[in-house]
């Protein structure tokens, strides 16, 4: 695991406020303890996909930051423009073995079920495009603010590729948007520009680029101005039904997962999906 350092931080008024800061080497974390709440950044290049080190760092990062009582609330964002997550790293599904497979379904599972389960105020920053993994990231927040750029898009995508989003991801997705909306979105695999996701509830705000930290940060204060103990409990009674039946089904899942993704059909159809994200570069 990643070490803390501890180093003030210079800020307006010349104020030196305890910062710390743990970089690995994909996510970058930064608490401020003044305020209890962190920052932190995917900087994984070129575009934040989930791979299994990515994930394996975010699970990580989550643990420390809600293992340590000067944090109380979380920033989620990305330091590559244009993109906040590319969601599942294709290299991670494609012509490996049995034994890889499941270690990384377990790690998608862990990030989902840590941050979907935690008991910090999260607020995703979504300051570019964000597909599949990465939109159930955002879905995964307590609240959502995008870009308002029409060339920002989010949604759970699978459907496009020949895979099919997991239940625990349609359960996230359903629980944010409503039955009808999630159907229709997951079976034509849609990604949504921004102003539609808001119209939809799939984002909460949109806000200029520039001011999406100022604006998260506003919201962050706003959610942490309660009680943590009485959110805590509600968003744990909120949510506790569909962490559960995960914990559930957690191997037959990776099972489910392992068969799925080893059959040839669904192998070719990643591969082709890989060729044609070559050409595109």
């Amino acid at each position: 695991p990643p070490s803390w350092d501890r180093a003030p931080r210079q800020l307006p008024g010349l104020l030196l406020v305890p910062c710390r800061a743990f970089s690995n080497n994909k996510i970058q974390v930064d608490l401020d303890e003044s305020s209890g709440i962190a920052m932190m950044k995917f900087k994984s290049p070129p575009v934040n996909s989930l791979s299994l080190d990515f994930l394996t760092e975010f699970s990580i990062s989550l643990e420390k930051l809600e293992n340590d009582r000067a944090c109380r609330g979380v920033i989620i964002t990305s330091a590559i423009p244009k993109i906040f997550s590319s969601g599942l790293d294709i290299m991670e599904m494609c012509g490996k073995n049995v034994e890889h497979y499941g270690e990384f379904w377990r790690a998608v599972q862990e990030m989902w079920l840590r941050l979907y389960g935690s008991n910090m105020v999260t607020v995703a920053a979504v300051n570019g495009s964000s597909p599949a993994g990465g939109c159930l990231i955002a879905l995964s927040c307590d609240y959502r603010i995008m870009a308002e750029n029409p060339k920002f898009s989010i949604g759970l995508n699978e459907a496009q590729l020949g895979i099919v989003a997991p239940f625990w991801f349609k359960d996230t997705f359903v629980n944010v948007v409503g039955h009808r909306i999630a159907e229709r979105s997951l079976q034509l695999g849609s990604l949504h520009p921004a102003p539609e996701a808001l119209k939809l509830g799939l984002v909460d705000e949109l806000v200029p680029e520039e001011k999406l930290l100022e604006k998260a940060s506003a919201v962050m204060a706003q959610w942490l101005a309660l009680p943590d103990h009485a959110r805590q409990l509600t968003k744990s009674m909120m949510r506790k039904a569909v962490l559960d039946r995960l914990v559930a089904h957690r191997e037959d899942d990776i099972k489910y997962f392992i068969n799925f993704i080893s059959k040839e059909s669904i192998q070719k159809s990643l591969r082709m999906y890989m060729e044609m994200l070559k050409k595109k570069k």
